[in-house]
């Protein structure tokens, strides 16, 4: 009965979300009490559960999900992002322009929702698509996918957030094994996208320059580049920077310090606790103090509004952050809603009776996450939703299934990246914002997200077999 419950449950769910006017929160929260009332639970009994679970989730969370956005938000507003991928264009070199928008898009999605990094850097990408004379197919889609990767798979962006949280994992942990995962994943991404460029030579951008908007020593600087990219002559670091030196970007220091300062102060806590083995002691206690997300966030949100966004006035800077909380409260309310939805799902035992269910098919466990995240994210174009619902199910069957807590978590997320089409707000930033028609991205992006997430699964699969 407790199966049958979580079916019907889960189809409902998938209904709301898909063909209803019911938005993801409250339909999590039905399906949770039908999945309740349907397992033999009281009704009393299946509200107490839907209710503990939702406040036990954004106890974990929902301020480090307050903070993320507002650190994304100011990130984003004082071109801290654009910096950051004009260093790193500096550091890597021209001639592998297409992996220096892959890498500034892997960076900046860790904080940064990957629609609204796609948006920020767009600009970067057809500049560079047009001098370099390479395809948006290209450059486009490898920027996209950098900013997807670590999107799904490297907190604290909400989805990999929550997961960690419904799984008890270690921030620290899952930040670490979620951005080695990434690295051979980037690496393939390079290679399919290089092929889908050859293949769509087409998407070259010619761009028209709003010769009133910039200095008569910044049009030098621009006409001297195109010049040299007319003589295919070999562009330098420098000529690059002066496409976009008309706009004043924050220092690289400052744009980097907001993203590194919390993940080192998370690492700072995961080596002393785990590395070094000190669990009791000042030396403990002042790790976990601010090593935790919420301190560590915390510290970035006044990196971010105080040097990051020094240009700003106190009614910018206090607008910009209640855009951010805007954009937070339905990422808390969404993710409170799958903990309440697990909740109900530990309550009826369901999560036992699956997991017990699918070891009597000697299935291998690996191939639980890896299918209920790819299920769970085909019906609906919300990967984090996907993400939310899937740490909310697995969450009561690790125990039984004996599954390492961080292997499935990665499982879950990478899966859920698959597909991204039609129903995905993210395929049609990519789609639109690259110049691409839509039967083109379906064969070229949507088709990666497919690829990426199989290979993915196979390393994983390997690495089951010894952790």
């Amino acid at each position: 009965m407790e199966v049958f419950a979580l079916i019907v449950g889960i189809a409902l769910l998938i209904f709301l979300v898909v063909k209803s006017k019911i938005q993801a929160f409250p339909a999590l929260i039905i399906s949770a009490i039908v999945i309740g009332l349907l397992s033999g639970l009281a009704p009393l009994d299946t509200l107490k559960a839907v209710t503990s679970g939702f406040g036990n989730t954004l106890t974990s969370i929902g301020i480090v999900i307050g903070f993320g956005c507002i650190m994304g938000q100011i990130l984003e507003r004082s071109g801290g992002a654009k910096r950051m991928a004009l260093t790193i264009l500096k550091w890597v070199g021209v001639k592998n322009a297409d992996v220096v928008l892959g890498l500034s898009g892997f960076i900046v999605s860790i904080p940064v929702f990957c629609d609204s990094g796609f948006v920020i850097l767009s600009q970067l990408a057809k500049e560079l698509a047009r001098i370099t004379r390479k395809s948006m197919v290209l450059m486009g889609g490898l920027l996209g996918m950098g900013l997807y990767i670590t999107h799904f798979l490297v907190p604290p962006t909400p989805g990999p957030l929550a997961v960690a949280g419904f799984f008890n994992i270690d921030l620290g942990l899952f930040i670490f094994w979620g951005l080695l995962l990434s690295i051979p994943l980037f690496a393939v991404a390079v290679w399919l996208f290089r092929y889908f460029g050859k293949k769509h030579p087409e998407y070259i951008p010619e761009l028209e320059i709003d010769r009133s908007q910039y200095t008569a020593e910044q049009l030098k600087v621009i006409d001297r580049i195109n010049q040299k990219a007319q003589r295919n002559e070999e562009l330098t670091a420098e000529d690059f920077e002066g496409i976009l030196s008309a706009e004043k970007l924050p220092s690289a220091a400052l744009s980097f310090a907001t993203i590194l300062v919390p993940l080192a102060l998370i690492f700072f806590n995961t080596f002393v606790t785990n590395v070094l083995g000190i669990t009791e002691g000042g030396l403990a206690q002042f790790a976990g103090l601010v090593g935790s997300p919420v301190v560590a966030l915390f510290v970035s949100v006044l990196i971010a509004i105080y040097l990051l966004g020094s240009t700003m006035d106190r009614e910018t800077a206090l607008k910009e952050t209640e855009a951010a909380l805007g954009s937070a409260g339905l990422i808390v309310f969404v993710t409170g809603a799958g903990g309440a939805l697990g909740g109900v799902i530990s309550a009826a035992g369901t999560g036992v009776i699956l997991a017990e269910a699918i070891l009597g098919m000697r299935l291998p466990v690996i191939f639980v996450p890896l299918l209920v995240g790819t299920l769970l994210r085909i019906p609906q174009g919300s990967g984090t939703a996907a993400m939310v619902t899937g740490g909310s199910i697995l969450a009561p069957m690790l125990g039984t299934l004996g599954l390492n807590p961080v292997l499935a978590g990665l499982a879950l997320c990478l899966t859920t990246m698959c597909p991204s089409y039609m129903n995905d707000s993210y395929f049609w930033v990519v789609t639109r914002f690259s110049g691409f028609d839509v039967k083109t991205s379906l064969k070229t992006w949507s088709l990666s997200t497919v690829v990426i997430p199989v290979v993915g699964s196979i390393i994983l699969i390997i690495a089951s077999f010894f952790v």
